[in-house]
């Protein structure tokens, strides 16, 4: 399969002052090819951003859509455009993520994904992990091109002046260490620089956002895993967390943490979100919010509409309990009469706003969670839509230099601090557990 070329991320407009400088050739009148002049200062500002700072976003799904929709079996799988594939969901849903489309997007780093379901048991977990690893891994090697492997700040900035995609590996979910360090340590040796400490439901030793309290927070074990986490120099994720998960971690990091995929609490009260008093630490630890895409995330009116809609199903099956042929129809005037809400880049900017002024700008960052979800905000379907955010971001009064560091440079930051305390602490010895008694 041949390569695309290496992504360029020249500003797709030409600045009015410039335009009106330079004189066009006799023979481009002639031919009518007039460059189109962009004025609208929001999307000056935006293209500028982006140019200068390409996005460099905290969690995207393709590993998982590898396995669901190929069996990682990717020899034939064509990235540069995944719509000429003709391949679709078993849902019906096609992919948000190609090659072409990341450049349309401005996107100049990406963390992927590499997830695997909560309901698994952790032998079971560490495996598939791995096995996510590796198809990721060998999916960038194919596309020398256009994505670059990467595992430092250094080897991201590095990427991105060349013009690709600099792609690095985060674990979703703390089940994928099978509650062992020596397995933690073995993830980061294979590339993982970020875990999120819980998906969907609770760990051994960590509190899910999702599920019912076990530990009240971190277990004693868990905060060893935090504290191994910084000593190596992987990222802590506390996205998925509970709230007394979140406060625990910001107790024991000695690095700033990140949410790879979370909006605010205070804006939509979804669990998953974060809450105030955990954006108020923020600061003094360092660390990011990467603003989420999932629409149940960001707008609250579609959060209540889906709770609305749940109870509703759950009312006509327990009336028609063996007559889904009642209940469906039921549903369907039910939705006909209560149509979903509709989540615009608006509300994600409202999540941007709020972050900002809690916590401040230096703590936001983009992690959409495309591949992971069934759309992104109207206008933000795929990962094209990034630069329509931040053309809103700009017109709501935020400066270049304020989205530069959503963009990316918050994002390199964290990550070069997570490095810099390791090194820091290299001398010390790995934290060691008692391993659990033989059969």
């Amino acid at each position: 399969m041949q390569h695309r070329a290496p992504l360029s991320f020249s500003l797709p407009f030409i600045a009015l002052a410039t335009a009106l400088a330079a004189p066009l050739s006799a023979q481009s009148v002639a031919d009518n090819i007039v460059p189109e002049i962009e004025t609208d200062p929001a999307v000056i500002t935006a293209n500028a951003a982006l140019e200068a700072a390409p996005v460099f976003d905290g969690h995207n799904d393709v590993p998982i859509q590898l396995r669901s929709r190929f069996d990682n079996q990717i020899n034939n799988f064509d990235f540069a455009d995944t719509g000429a594939t003709g391949e679709t969901h078993p849902q019906g849903r096609t992919m948000h993520t190609d090659l072409a489309r990341l450049e349309q997007g401005r996107v100049g780093a990406q963390y992927w994904s590499v997830y695997v379901p909560a309901r698994l048991s952790e032998p079971e977990a560490v495996q598939m992990t791995m096995e996510q690893i590796d198809v990721m891994k060998r999916l960038i090697a194919r596309y020398p091109g256009s994505l670059a492997y990467a595992e430092t700040a250094d080897q991201v900035e590095s990427a991105m002046a060349d013009g690709k995609v600099a792609s690095l590996l985060g674990m979703e979910g703390g089940h994928s260490i099978g509650s062992s360090l020596a397995v933690l340590r073995q993830m980061y040796a294979l590339g993982a620089r970020y875990m999120t400490i819980t998906h969907s439901e609770n760990t051994p030793w960590a509190d899910s956002a999702t599920d019912e309290p076990e530990h009240g927070g971190l277990s004693d074990f868990g905060k060893d895993v935090i504290r191994e986490m910084n000593r190596i120099g992987m990222l802590v994720d506390l996205s998925h967390v509970s709230e007394e998960t979140m406060m625990d971690a910001l107790d024991v990091a000695a690095a700033p943490v990140i949410f790879s995929h979370s909006g605010a609490r205070a804006i939509n009260g979804h669990a998953r979100n974060v809450p105030d008093g955990v954006l108020e630490r923020l600061p003094e630890n360092g660390g990011i919010v990467m603003v989420v895409g999932l629409p149940g995330f960001l707008n609250d009116d579609r959060r209540q509409w889906y709770a609305e809609r749940e109870a509703e199903l759950a009312r006509r099956k327990s009336l028609f309990g063996g007559q889904p042929d009642v209940w469906e129809q039921a549903m369907a005037e039910w939705d006909a009469a209560n149509p979903e809400p509709q989540t615009t880049i608006g509300d994600m900017a409202d999540h941007i706003d709020h972050i900002k002024a809690v916590a401040g700008v230096e703590y936001i960052g983009i992690g959409a969670d495309y591949d992971g979800m069934p759309t992104g905000p109207v206008g933000m379907e795929d990962v094209t839509g990034y630069p329509a955010l931040f053309t809103e971001l700009a017109r709501r009064g935020y400066s270049q230099v304020e989205l530069e560091l959503i963009s990316s440079r918050n994002a390199i930051r964290v990550l070069r601090q997570a490095e810099r305390y390791a090194a820091r602490v290299a001398d010390r010895e790995p934290i060691e557990s008692i391993l659990p008694a033989a059969d």
